[in-house]
């Protein structure tokens, strides 16, 4: 009987493995797919995300993937761009982009490192149970090909936005909103982008950064209304998009597609009750977001480790189960809730508001402040060292400006 059966191997489920076999826990991680394999979704790792791969020591090794660090940045909401380099605080940049399988194999290979055995290409096809509680897992091993049962005190379903353990346990959803946007993304090579790169335009909002093999990832975003349109000619909306963008007709002609485009179309709002008897969710499977803000993955290893103490807590009698597990549900919202409500807003893709645009306007000329604001916006530095009243209101006054 293991400590904790992990549902899923990416990025969630590897994290929250690799912590509790670090911790000394037994775990099980299994994944139906065979890894390491890529998976199309986004992958740009910012915030607190590269601060805590740098805790865990894994930092170095997706770098070493042949991934660049991301180091500086610019943003065009249609009013002008506005730009900082040197985005690193204690040598920790701004944000990292490695491809899929890259990440999730570094991760993989830290939970085994740890002690956590690991199954792939094991699909997980029920669940025990001893009255309502669950107990372990049913599965068929591909290779194999025989169903086994393995039990475990607890069951983490780290299985994305259509988890099938949310769906067993009939875990509540709150907190929800429909899909907003609709994404298609490729890679280019000859695509010169030494940062990431953010442009908004009504109804359009189009990502670029390095990733790995010297390869930029273009991702464009459109309102999910045009779903059917875009999806008819994606790459003819996504070229269409790009040549409105200043220098993008120029940059676009000098590079060459290097993969097909891949689409992300249903990309639902919510919260889930993230535990019950026997069971706890985490990443895409608890509380999944638009990819506006590109906060999938820095928040499934927040909350990878936020499960991680809690289960460890419950485990070793620190804690009562039940507050354990409370308390990562409570922890998970306080963090996440704040950016969950900005996200969605963003991903309507309208105008920027006018005390935004004010500020932007008045940090233009002012390049230190411009920094301080993309460190601050990122959480590298103390967001309320910068976003308050007194500073705002210095900065606008020093360009000229008349604040609110």
């Amino acid at each position: 009987m293991y400590d904790a059966i992990v549902i899923g191997a990416r990025c969630a489920g590897a994290a929250t493995a690799m912590l509790l076999a670090r911790a000394g826990l037994d775990v099980l991680l299994v994944d139906r797919a065979a890894l390491p394999s890529d998976i199309p979704h986004g992958h740009f790792i910012r915030r607190h995300g590269p601060a805590r791969l740098q805790r865990w020591g894994l930092l170095d090794q997706i770098l070493a993937t042949n991934c660049p660090a991301v180091t500086s940045m610019i943003s065009d909401f249609g009013d002008h761009a506005l730009g900082a380099d040197d985005l690193t605080v204690d040598g920790i940049p701004l944000g990292v982009a490695p491809r899929r399988a890259q990440l999730d194999q570094v991760l993989v290979e830290a939970a085994v490192e740890a002690g956590a055995e690991l199954r792939d290409r094991f699909a997980v096809l029920d669940y025990t149970w001893e009255d309502d509680r669950i107990t372990g897992i049913v599965g068929r091993d591909a290779l194999a090909g025989a169903e086994v049962c393995e039990r475990a005190a607890l069951v983490v379903g780290a299985d994305g936005r259509n988890s099938g353990l949310a769906r067993c346990v009939q875990a509540p959803q709150y907190q929800a909103a429909p899909t907003a946007t609709c994404w298609y993304f490729s890679y280019y090579a000859d695509l010169p982008c030494p940062g990431v790169e953010l442009y908004g335009r009504p109804g359009r909002v189009v990502f670029l950064f390095p990733t790995n093999d010297e390869l930029t990832g273009v991702f464009v975003g459109f309102p999910t209304g045009e779903l059917a349109a875009v999806r008819a000619d994606v790459e003819g909306y996504v070229l269409t998009t790009l040549y409105e963008l200043p220098g993008f007709s120029e940059r676009v002609h000098a590079t060459s597609r290097a993969e097909r485009f891949y689409g992300a179309t249903q990309l639902p709002n919510f919260l889930r009750r993230p535990f019950g008897p026997g069971w706890a969710l985490v990443g895409d499977a608890g509380c999944h977001k638009d990819p506006f803000m590109a906060l999938g993955i820095c928040d499934a290893l927040r909350d990878a480790e936020l499960l991680a103490t809690a289960i460890v807590d419950a485990s070793s009698g620190a804690r009562p189960p039940d507050e354990a597990f409370a308390s990562y549900e409570r922890a998970r919202n306080e963090a996440t809730l704040p950016d969950y409500h900005v996200n969605l807003a963003m991903a309507q893709l309208g105008a920027l508001p006018d005390p935004h645009l004010r500020l932007r306007a008045a940090l233009r000329s002012d390049p230190v402040a411009t920094r301080q604001f993309f460190l601050a916006t990122e959480g590298m530095i103390a967001p309320e060292t910068f976003f308050n009243d007194e500073n705002i209101g210095a900065i606008i006054a020093g360009a000229g400006a008349v604040p609110n």
